[in-house]
């Protein structure tokens, strides 16, 4: 921890040196909470016995405001949980796996500065990169995945955003209770460089993240791409996209030697409140070492049954076609929202087909500012795991009240 500490220093000089920010631009100290309850059924045939989860997340912290310009965030969380399910920290694996073990942690503690021309932070804090394909939070498991790390953002002008982040710890979302030590948390040498530029309706986004995992030398990685993102129309309807490519390396002491590619081709549709899409997804692979993006919210891609959290050695092409959109008269007029999502996956070597996946969710508002969610994954197998069905029903309300100054 001696270069953390270093860099801790250097920051706090930096920070030092700033200028403040006038007076009224100073954010509210404030008190923040988002308590999640939610119930998950899984029905996997490699399993005698299905899992049944009824878990509850607590995450509360003060935001504070000690000076113009300057945020400090203390936040802790907390799941309690119970039902026939194997949480990775509870030992009933005959159960299948249900990610969300009981227990407290802290979850953030980090201090910040900004302005509108760029801002730092320094400790344990959130990180969302884009649309979290390379860096996110895991943020639909009850205990989120968050960094030991410090940040950096500046704008030299309008529209172009210059972004650094050092990772020294990642603290993953299995919790700390795993009994697997690897899934508790990794410590890290991890840089990422993100520089975004948006002009009109279009948005290029480079990037080159290196990965130094200091405990697992085998996922270590180098990752440079581009995305490209845009819609034809100010107002959203008809033609939009999103197209991405980058070129995968084996990095610092990884001991393979390995190039693969990833690419993103998504092309959409939107008519009135529906949006179409297609889409075709690939993690390459050399045939024995597949393109990885473990610090990813993964549930977000590739089927929310969860069979790609580690791609496999073969690689992996996920083609899919989605529609969803939002719906609802009077005062819940758009404040219902749908999705249904298909996806085919195959092998990116040799064509092996995996299986084929249907999503489908619905969201609505519930009295006193609730919010509800009912959700189902059907994985049918072809040459890769079990068939797996799982079900969610989630109510969630978050907010905030500020704090006297």
């Amino acid at each position: 921890m001696s270069m953390f500490a270093l860099r801790f220093s250097a920051l706090t000089l930096a920070l030092m040196a700033m200028p403040a920010l006038h007076a009224a631009d100073a954010p509210k100290s404030a008190f923040e909470w988002d308590l999640r309850v939610r119930s998950e059924m899984v029905n996997d045939d490699g399993f005698a016995r299905d899992a049944d989860a009824t878990t509850a997340r607590l995450r509360a912290g003060l935001r504070l405001a000690p000076a113009a310009g300057w945020t400090v965030l203390l936040e802790g969380g907390g799941v309690a949980g119970f039902g026939n399910y194997n949480s990775g920290a509870n030992g009933k694996t005959q159960y299948p796996l249900v990610m969300d073990p009981t227990g407290a942690e802290l979850n953030q503690a980090w201090i910040g500065w900004k302005n509108a021309q760029g801002g730092v932070s320094l400790g344990r804090q959130r990180i969302l990169l884009d649309n979290q394909r390379w860096v996110g939070n895991v943020g639909w498991r009850q205990n989120e995945q968050t960094f030991d790390a410090f940040a950096a953002q500046w704008k030299p002008v309008k529209d172009l955003t210059l972004s650094y982040y050092w990772l020294d710890k990642v603290h993953r979302s299995a919790g700390d209770k795993a009994l697997n030590r690897l899934a508790r948390e990794r410590r890290l040498d991890t840089h990422l460089v993100n520089v975004a530029w948006k002009r009109g309706r279009q948005q290029w986004i480079g990037y080159a993240y290196l990965h130094d995992d200091r405990d697992v030398a085998s996922a270590s990685s180098a990752t440079y791409g581009l995305r490209w993102a845009g819609a034809v129309a100010a107002d959203g309807q008809g033609f939009g996209w999103s197209a991405e490519y980058a070129r995968q390396t084996d990095h610092a002491r990884n001991p393979a030697r390995f190039s693969v590619n990833y690419w993103l081709l998504e092309p959409t549709w939107t008519q009135g409140k529906t949006t179409f899409r297609a889409g075709w997804e690939h993690l390459g692979s050399n045939g024995v070492v597949a393109l990885q993006t473990p610090l990813a919210t993964l549930h977000a891609f590739n089927g929310w049954d969860d069979q790609f959290l580690a791609t496999p050695a073969k690689g992996l092409e996920d083609r899919y076609f989605g529609v969803g959109g939002k719906f609802g008269s009077g005062k819940a007029a758009g404040k219902l929202n749908w999705a249904v999502t298909w996806h085919d996956y195959r092998a990116d070597v040799g064509g092996l087909h995996y299986g084929s996946e249907w999503n489908a969710s619905l969201g609505f508002p519930l009295p006193g500012g609730l919010n509800g969610m009912l959700k189902v994954a059907d994985y049918r197998a072809d040459h890769l795991s079990r068939d797996n069905t799982k079900l969610w029903l989630q109510v969630e309300w978050k907010g905030n009240r500020a704090l006297a100054q």
